[in-house]
């Protein structure tokens, strides 16, 4: 059978986009087997502790593919379908506005819009690129996505952050495409009719947001570019290849 394999994020340096042929009934773990014994040596290493989507939803190592299926290879994250502008989708009532944007975000609309007469609080995190990282000045950032699957990720987390925390509505917006200093990178606004669940939601979104929602980002420093290292994966969500035990 074949699947089609996405690289994304410090990956793509070192795999390209492409069919892969397996036999039969094999799995997620035995696809990175079959990549780490067709590249160069330190690919293996590159595919240890990295998350893995089949058609735009995280697998397991044990997970089975499928002829056709869709593979991309998530390392670990740094933000963490759209259009090329911008794409809203809605969760269950009340609607939540969840974006992926090439365009400027303007955070003052998204608050505005976000209020209603019940709410006794909006709590909002404003992510910024800063002009300086690890000790180094920063020129630009550009941030790319598995669109698709990020979308749906964002989506969810929308929803058990109402769920969990008992707010009334989110709006999650994160920008894609080449960032300047100043510009906004994601902006979480949670409205809620007590302070303490819009502070708590607020944080528990942008935290796990980075930790598992496929988005990644290069930096581009005066002396030079590299992709922003990720925390790592949950533990249930990070695999390796088949044959290996460390």
């Amino acid at each position: 059978m074949r699947v089609r394999v996405i690289p994304f994020g410090v990956l793509k340096d070192r795999l390209s986009a492409a069919p892969v042929e397996l036999p039969a009934g094999a799995t997620v773990a035995e696809l990175l087997d079959c990549l780490s014994a067709s590249n160069t040596d330190g690919v293996r290493d590159s595919l240890r502790g990295i998350a893995v989507g089949v058609n735009a939803e995280y697998a397991t190592a044990a997970h089975v593919l499928q002829e056709g299926d869709e593979v991309g290879l998530l390392p670990p994250v740094s933000g963490g379908a759209a259009t090329t502008a911008s794409s809203f989708d809605v969760g269950e009532e009340p609607a939540d506005k969840v974006a992926l944007t090439r365009e400027l975000i303007d955070s003052a609309k998204f608050i505005a819009e976000i209020k209603r007469g019940e709410d006794g609080a909006v709590a909002i995190f404003d992510g910024i690129v800063r002009n300086h990282s690890r000790g180094r000045r920063t020129l630009h950032l550009d941030y790319e996505a598995y669109e698709e699957m990020a979308l749906g990720q964002m989506r969810q987390l929308a929803v058990q952050a109402r769920q969990r925390f008992g707010i009334r509505q989110v709006s999650l917006v994160h920008r894609l495409g080449r960032l300047e200093i100043g510009e906004t990178s994601v902006l979480v606004v949670v409205a809620s009719a007590h302070r303490a669940a819009a502070f708590d939601a607020c944080r528990w979104l942008i935290d796990t947001l980075k930790r598992t929602v496929p988005i990644w980002k290069k930096e581009t420093f005066a002396d030079g570019a590299v992709w922003a290292p990720g925390e790592p994966f949950p533990a249930d969500l990070a695999v390796k290849p088949a044959g290996d035990e460390t």
